[in-house]
């Protein structure tokens, strides 16, 4: 049976280089280039997020942003907009949590697949594209295809597991 998420780590703050005026010039333009204002909190989010290698909860922008992110509601707003607006995908992880990628030709999560964990809960992107969908009926339009893929990472793999004496 697997065992529940462990607790996230609590990371650092964004180091200046990566929310520096290139970032965030870039998610600004990203921004407007969709007809949108391009707010205080969109914009650190967004730069946060595109330069991210890995998908992230609402906690973990909070807490990588540090005051920056602002208060959890604008944070949820923000993050519920980026996805509305296509500048970020929203997935679920395996403790059933929101997780958070940036898309779009200058982010790094483009078209490709994510695993996720069923012991430890993290996603991870996969390096190669997702494989192309397949012929739909007559009528049928595609919007846009997600491939989850679910098993264990390395790391609870490698996990041992407890011996027969070890139990209860």
């Amino acid at each position: 049976m697997p065992t529940q998420p462990a607790p996230l780590p609590v990371t650092a703050p964004v180091p200046a280089a990566a929310s520096g005026p290139e970032a965030n010039g870039q998610a600004t333009a990203a921004i407007r280039a969709v007809g949108a204002r391009a707010t205080p909190a969109r914009i650190q989010v967004l730069a946060l997020l595109r330069q991210t290698p890995d998908a992230l909860t609402h906690l973990e922008v909070e807490r990588r942003l540090g005051p920056l992110a602002g208060d959890r509601v604008t944070l949820y707003r923000t993050l519920d907009w980026l996805v509305s607006a296509g500048l970020a995908h929203k997935t679920t992880d395996a403790a059933r949590v929101f997780r958070y990628a940036a898309t779009g030709p200058a982010a790094p999560h483009g078209a490709h697949a994510h695993f996720h964990c069923a012991d430890c809960g993290k996603v991870f992107c996969l390096e190669s594209a997702a494989p192309p969908p397949p012929a739909l009926p007559a009528g049928f339009h595609l919007q846009r295809v997600a491939v989850d893929l679910h098993g264990q990472c390395p790391g609870c793999a490698a996990e041992p597991e407890p011996s027969a004496e070890a139990r209860p």
